[in-house]
């Protein structure tokens, strides 16, 4: 069948033929009847030759096209020996591998947090162990690792810490006003471009070492006196510039603290390991977390900033420190403000 266009221009064309029909003699009727017969034979010819060879076409193109989901082509994508193969969502501009294997821990897994000196208490029964990057060696994370433990590796992504092995690689300009309290440290400039590839050095230095994901601190800047006029726009563009380099490396991320931008990083958090949250009534802000099935690391310190023993803190601390109805479902410590090994769990 013709279509629309087809059909005028097979109109046009029949009116001259009409009229050079009217002009013919009688000796040149039959002459003119058989060129008459020859041009209605090719014009039918010539329509279902087009006819036939539009539904051929067409035909084809369906069995060409690959299925879409939305304006994305459906692919299959590669796995890797026993490796499922996930794909880490995105968030604004960043992107990430799309075909790493990433460790997600469950929410309500139990954990260690000591970052005081380099770890020599193996013995607490958990499942995941946060400890200092720098001051352990990769020996002590396969040992944990073979005690069948995770093992988060941190380190201060937002602030110069001046007893770093490459605090000298920071420049002046990296450099904000001091951490109040936190003799040595200075917030750092998240958005240069010297402090990120330092970090990404940390990364790599985390990989090699052996640890399973990274707990990245100090990236609420923007809500200190920074110095360095820090906005929450600088620190989510910084926590996805430094989960698509953690996830390319297939090593974990989570959010440390920060509540303010969880709604524009949670897609590219593993979990989050937050301090405080019942102190300062803020646990709602972290629930999203347990809702999207990402655990929340959290802990309390009911002692104060100046007491730091072995002592066990009142039943009375201990309830309020556990039974906060918006903290439900997290992964909640006691520990002393120094996070040496000394634990308690609800």
């Amino acid at each position: 069948m013709l279509n629309s266009s087809e059909k005028s221009s097979t109109r046009s064309n029949r009116g001259p033929r009409r009229a050079a029909w009217r002009s013919c003699s009688t000796i040149r009727v039959l002459v003119c009847l058989l060129v008459a017969i020859l041009i209605i034979a090719l014009a039918i010819g010539l329509g279902v030759g087009l006819t036939r060879g539009d539904n051929g076409k067409g035909k084809q193109d369906t069995a060409a096209t690959p299925s879409t989901s939305g304006n994305n082509t459906v692919t299959t994508p590669p796995t890797s020996g026993n490796n499922t193969v996930v794909t880490p969502p995105t968030m604004g501009n960043q992107s990430v591998n799309s075909t790493v294997k990433l460790w997600q821990p469950d929410v309500g897994t139990t954990w260690q947090i000591e970052l005081e000196y380099p770890l020599n208490d193996t013995s607490y029964e958990v499942d995941v162990y946060d400890i200092d990057m720098f001051d352990n060696d990769a020996s002590m994370i396969a040992t944990l690792q073979n005690q069948g433990r995770k093992v988060i590796c941190y380190f201060s992504a937002g602030s110069y810490e001046n007893w770093r092995p490459d605090a000298y690689k920071f420049k002046d300009s990296d450099l904000g006003y001091p951490l109040d309290g936190w003799p040595g440290e200075r917030w750092l400039n998240i958005s240069s471009s010297n402090v990120r590839q330092i970090m990404l050095s940390r990364l790599d230095l985390a990989k090699t070492k052996g640890c399973d994901g990274v707990d990245p601190d100090n990236t609420d800047g923007y809500d200190n006196d920074n110095g360095l006029g820090l906005t929450q726009d600088d620190s989510i563009n910084f926590v996805n510039f430094l989960a698509k380099a953690t996830h390319n490396l297939n090593m974990s991320l989570g959010l440390k603290n920060s509540g303010s931008i969880i709604p524009r990083v949670i897609g590219n958090m593993q979990w989050s390991v937050n301090e405080q949250c019942v102190q300062y009534d803020e646990c709602i802000t972290y629930a999203p977390f347990i809702d999207n099935g990402k655990p929340v690391f959290h802990i309390e310190y009911p002692k104060g900033d100046n007491t730091n023993d072995n002592n066990n803190v009142t039943m009375a601390q201990k309830n309020t420190a556990c039974t906060n109805i918006d903290a439900r479902n997290f992964s909640t410590v006691i520990k002393n403000i120094d996070l040496d090994n000394w634990i308690e769990t609800c």
